[in-house]
């Protein structure tokens, strides 16, 4: 329901173990890695524990999608059986014929005979066991029993379980001494710290195709607060608090509808803690010293990414000069949705001598000039830059129209000088007590000066004078490597890779692999490198965030901040 309303090509939050959307955090790229191990030693147990609802399962099917060729697979989800029904499984899963009726000798001898056939094809068998909590005792000596299928170098089964924490708890009872002797790896996946969380949910949106902040930042701590950064629960009220935005036509999830969504999902009311009392308290105060200035600091309805299924009146006019000289007026223009992601409110800033002053007024707009006739015109001129013709009447949603275009738009927190390391046009919108506020386009940065296009005016002022009034958010469009359709991992293949592959060739000064389609180590390696030298977290994953920064340095004739040229259309692959 929500996902067309928010500009989304699929739900992101989901709760089955979609590979696409696995967000590999340090502590589950170390699990990932414990099971590849599994699929390679020869012999011996890897054991994956977690609590519930923290990705074991999905980062399991990650790894079935990486299983060697020649590797044959056996898959149990639903071990709560007895020993017969567990080799029965296995038999199954491997495609084992066995007569009718038979025991538990003749299955494993069924077994035995299949994995030595097997292994002189050179073939390796590996035994996956999902929810192995729930194995008795029993089973689990029938397991251990099974690795004793051998030849005189390698063991014939590798087995990997995967469980919940009593799991570890039940292999340390000393009858299952012997199997807890023979895990190789051992690894714990804990629920993910608040830094992840926030991370994990971009990544999830990101997937599903914006890159807009869905949450806002206080309903973000609520949701840690509730879920404790388990991926499950961070998924299911992150479904319904979208799901309660979209009811409401509001532009992201606030508090109150975070809390509402919890409600529905937890069955509890959550309390009313000590912080957040006093935290009115301070609010309240806050907003009596100001006078109310706070209110100033919300973008414009006409950027709000929920309102696609609002209709808004919007006068987009030409200003009075213009029709008095004869031109005609045109008609008032309804236009329903959004033209951009919502940006954050500015971020707050401590001021300096340097910028404490009342900023400079450089700007000298047209008073006709409307909040939201700037930022019809700021959208049409952005474009205009990348060589497209965009009419708000028609595309009234800013991203997808970009998309159609091979142009990705992300919203973006930052201060100018990460803007300049960027290196793209970007639009945002400028704030000036008793004048409004205006739509902004950031064109070019030239030295310590910046030309900027507001209104259809060009407007030229220091860094010095845009610091003082930056808001620390903004609209950037850039351009996607061709064939990019999501996060490429370590594992990805195909031929956005082989693009990426001359490209970090290029970057990192060694020779291009011709044809290479892999994303293997020595990719992840240039990723990383890459990202330390942006100042980016070096997790060496070829995201969004990457791709603008990338995008950047291979500017070509695409418009850039360093000294942009004018082309005639946005170069496609």
């Amino acid at each position: 329901m929500y996902d067309s309303y928010f500009g989304l090509s699929d739900l992101p939050f989901s709760i089955a173990p979609d590979p696409r959307y696995l967000y590999l955090s340090q502590q589950h790229r170390e699990a990932l890695a414990h099971l590849q191990y599994g699929l390679v030693c020869h012999g011996g147990f890897v054991l994956l524990t977690g609590e519930v609802g923290t990705g074991k399962t999905t980062v399991c099917r990650c790894l079935l999608e990486q299983v060697p060729e020649q590797t044959d697979l056996a898959f149990i989800l639903n071990p709560g059986c007895s020993v017969q029904e567990l080799l029965a499984a296995i038999c199954q899963e491997l495609a084992i014929t066995v007569p009718e009726p038979s025991n538990g000798r003749q299955l494993t001898d069924a077994i035995h005979h299949h994995l030595l056939e097997t292994h002189a094809r050179g073939r390796q068998t590996v035994l996956i066991i999902d929810e192995a909590q729930n194995l008795s005792t029993e089973v689990l000596e029938q397991i251990r029993l099974l690795t004793n299928l051998e030849t005189d170098t390698h063991k014939l089964l590798q087995i990997i379980l995967l469980g919940q924490p009593e799991l570890a708890d039940k292999l340390k009872q000393p009858e299952l001494r012997q199997l807890s002797q023979r895990i190789t790896a051992r690894y714990h996946l804990a629920p993910l710290t608040f830094a992840e969380m926030k991370a994990y949910i971009a990544h999830r949106l990101s997937v599903a195709g914006i890159e807009a902040a869905l949450f806002r930042h206080n309903s973000l701590h609520r949701l840690y607060r509730l879920t404790g950064g388990v991926p499950r629960l961070i998924n299911v009220i992150c479904d319904r608090a979208l799901l309660g935005a979209y009811v409401q036509r509001l532009p992201r999830v606030d508090l109150a509808t975070l809390n509402r969504a919890a409600v529905e999902v937890l069955g509890v009311s959550p309390p009313l803690a000590r912080w957040r009392l006093l935290a009115i308290a301070a609010g309240l105060l806050a907003l009596v010293v100001t006078g109310g200035w706070l209110a100033q600091s919300t973008w414009p309805a006409i950027s709000d990414i929920a309102r696609l299924a609002t209709p808004m009146s919007i006068d987009v006019v030409r200003p009075p000069q213009q029709m008095e000289q004869g031109s005609e007026q045109r008609p008032e223009q309804r236009i329903t949705g959004a033209l951009a992601p919502e940006p954050a409110p500015p971020a707050e800033v401590t001021p300096t001598p340097s910028d404490s002053a009342t900023p400079l007024d450089p700007w000298q707009w047209p008073a006709a000039l409307t909040t939201d006739l700037s930022q019809v015109m700021a959208y049409q001129h952005l474009f205009s830059l990348w060589g497209l013709d965009y009419d708000p009447t028609e595309d009234p949603v800013v991203c997808p129209f970009s998309r159609r275009h091979r142009l990705e738009c992300a919203f973006q927190n930052g201060n100018l000088a990460t803007v300049r390391q960027q290196n793209h046009p970007v639009i945002f919108r400028l704030e000036y007590p008793e004048k409004g506020a205006v739509y902004a386009i950031l064109t070019r940065i030239d030295g310590e000066r910046a030309e900027l296009m507001v209104g259809g005016q060009l407007k030229r002022m220091s860094l010095t004078e845009l610091a003082a009034s930056w808001p620390h958010s903004y609209v950037l469009l850039w351009q996607l490597p061709p064939h990019y359709q999501a996060p490429l991992y370590p594992g990805s293949k195909g031929k956005v890779v082989a693009w990426l592959e001359q490209q970090m060739a290029s970057l990192q000064e060694r020779a291009p692999r011709r044809q290479h389609q892999y994303y293997d180590e020595v990719l992840v390696g240039d990723i990383r490198a890459f990202q330390r030298s942006k100042g980016l977290t070096a997790d060496g994953i070829f995201g969004p965030q990457t791709s603008i920064y990338l995008s950047a340095s291979l500017l070509n004739d695409l418009p850039g901040l360093a000294g942009q040229q004018e082309i005639t259309s946005v170069i496609h692959p």
